[in-house]
């Protein structure tokens, strides 16, 4: 190095370990009053829970039934597994109470009206890690029987058209789409 290039590398050395020196405590002390408030607040929030009364853990709160849109006031659901930022599965029952296969089974949430009765997904397991793992079913209220259309393996789906006897199913799973067709 050249002596000029000696003299700046000093002079800004000297600076930047000035800066440093200088900003050092401000820094420890920003630290120290961090942890010192995590500390108080963590201690504050312990005595605030030994105040509070006695109650049951893990207590389970038993969820209402609700009428579900879309079934003309026929159809209500209790949630019966919740998904982690996921869907719902639910048991169903009818309103009028009468006896129904429904009550056999775990449903989704998603229900559409046709003619011919109520489109249904029927899920086959609750296990999270095997969902989506449904078949898409027809119910017939007037005679109380489901029938299944066909399985579909992702949540996104929906009824894209109703032909005279047939039913087209359009699904997206994230990377790819499809439609099936179904014959009534």
């Amino acid at each position: 190095m050249s002596k000029i290039q000696l003299f700046f590398h000093h002079v800004f050395r000297f600076i930047w370990n000035g800066i440093f020196v200088l900003s050092y405590p401000i820094l420890a002390s920003f630290g120290l009053l961090f942890i010192g408030f995590t500390l108080l607040f963590s201690k504050v929030s312990q005595g605030l829970t030994r105040l509070r009364p006695d109650s049951k853990n893990g207590e389970l709160v038993e969820t209402a039934w609700e009428t579900l849109p879309n079934t003309n006031d026929l159809l209500e659901a209790k949630v019966e597994k919740q998904i982690l930022f996921g869907p719902a599965g639910v048991r169903l029952r009818r309103k009028d109470g009468v006896p129904t296969v429904l009550s056999e089974h775990v449903f989704g949430k998603k229900v559409r009206l046709i003619a011919q009765g109520f489109i249904l997904e029927k899920w086959n397991t609750l296990e999270s890690t095997a969902l989506p793992d449904f078949d898409i079913c027809l119910y017939d209220p007037e005679f109380d029987s489901i029938r299944t259309l066909t399985q579909i393996s992702c949540f996104d789906w929906h009824l894209a058209e109703e032909k005279e006897g047939e039913l087209v199913f359009k699904w997206f799973d994230g990377t790819q789409g499809g439609e099936r067709v179904v014959q009534l």
